[in-house]
């Protein structure tokens, strides 16, 4: 298979990947702020970021059991099915009925995740993480663009049931493609054997990790290399909202000219990633990701000003793609190809871990201490992960090869 034709179904896949994640993350805080829920209800919405915490759990049950094009293919329809009932619901209250939707709604895209995480582990060789994780940045950053963006503008324009209505047409469409994806990758190619019994699948993966030196130190930098840009996320479109602009200037500034921030940021962290190695990338990009935090704190400091919160989405936007290619690339080295759904749903539990906590303690936060000091403290959050790299060195340095079983 050409590395064209790969880039391309990482594509396909991780637009289906970041779609219903863009809609969780990014349209709800949007759809129940301007229907009157609280900040700290919002902040609150980030538990169902659980599902991403604990998706390790099962995670062996698709390397186990089906293709992984099964898995990814059902799971976008029942997505669909899933946002058809969005709009049923009272948006002015999230009661125990909408709180288990958007769960469900949660379960179903991490399980998504777990399939196309480990499509796409066996799918590129090591010397392709580089470009392959630009692609796969892009792809997603475009589907946060079209959920999170043109889907919230969409929501002033035209209301949100037919909003929700489109939302579910393209999760159909998306499960009616990936349903064509390739089912056999590389059939030549022995490591791409799946498991061969649960003990393989769930033992095996985890001691392949645990046994290696200086895994705490590892993990520990996988839960706070991105703590800042996950406690910023979450109070970011609510910041907008109370700033008084409107659902279409949300859509199309920071759910559109800053994802697109974040996908050229992403593309030039994917070249620079491949030129200077992972680690060299994770510092120095990591540096950016860290520092433009502040811009936003300054745009929240100040009076309103229009131009500064356009500077601060972009900013924010572009260094944090930056800081996510080398970030992707170093936890996708480190999984073996036969344990890949296992391996990478641990790894990215972690940090979907760190999006749950800050995620959840952010509305109060910002409550307690206002945006610009919130802002500000965000920064000081992605700091310890620098005091981690010596571990990280030795892993890249170290990293298994991918083939291996």
């Amino acid at each position: 298979m050409t590395l064209r034709t790969k880039l391309f179904w990482v594509g396909v896949l991780y637009f289906a990947e970041g779609f219903p994640f863009g809609f969780l993350v990014d349209t709800f805080p949007v759809y129940f702020r301007l229907h009157g829920v609280s900040l700290a209800q919002i902040g609150l919405l980030n538990v169902v970021g659980l599902a991403w915490t604990f998706k390790w759990v099962w995670a062996p049950a698709v390397d186990l059991w089906g293709q992984y094009r099964t898995w990814i293919t059902w799971c976008q329809a029942l997505l669909a099915l899933g946002l058809l009932a969005v709009p049923v619901m009272d948006p002015n209250h999230i009661g125990i009925h909408l709180w288990m939707l958007l769960l469900l709604l949660a379960v179903l895209s991490a399980t998504q995740d777990i399939a196309i995480d480990a499509y796409t582990i066996k799918l590129l060789d090591k010397d392709e993480l580089g470009p392959g994780n630009g692609v796969r940045v892009t792809a997603y950053r475009i589907a946060l663009i079209v959920s999170g963006g043109l889907f919230v503008a969409l929501g002033g324009f035209m209301g949100w049931t037919w909003t929700f209505l489109a939302a579910a047409a393209v999760m159909a469409l998306s499960a009616l493609l990936c349903s064509r994806s390739p089912r056999t990758i590389s059939a030549n190619n022995a490591a791409d054997h799946r498991p061969a019994s649960l003990h393989d699948a769930v033992v095996v993966p985890l001691r392949q990790f645990l046994s290696r030196p200086g895994f705490t130190g590892v993990a520990l930098f996988v839960l706070t290399y991105k703590l800042g840009d996950m406690a910023l996320g979450p109070m970011i479109k609510p910041f907008w909202v109370d700033r008084a602009f409107t659902p279409v200037e949300i859509g199309m500034v920071p759910g559109t000219a800053g994802v697109v921030s974040t996908i050229v940021g992403a593309l030039l962290g994917g070249m620079l990633t491949k030129r200077w190695g992972i680690f060299r990338s994770l510092w120095m990009l990591g540096l950016f990701q860290a520092g433009s935090n502040l811009i936003y704190a300054a745009a929240a400091a100040g009076p309103p000003s229009t131009l500064l919160m356009y500077a601060a989405s972009v900013v924010e936007s572009f260094c944090g793609g930056l800081g996510t290619a080398p970030f992707l690339a170093f936890l996708m080295s480190l999984c073996s190809k036969t344990h890949a759904a296992t391996q990478y749903a641990l790894l990215s539990a972690l940090f979907g871990l760190t999006r749950v906590v800050s995620g959840s303690f952010s509305g109060f936060a910002t409550q307690q201490l206002g945006y610009a000091v919130y802002f500000s403290l965000t920064c000081v959050l992605a700091l310890p992960a620098f005091a981690l790299l010596p571990w990280v060195k030795r892993w890249t340095d170290d990293a298994p090869d991918k083939s291996r079983s």
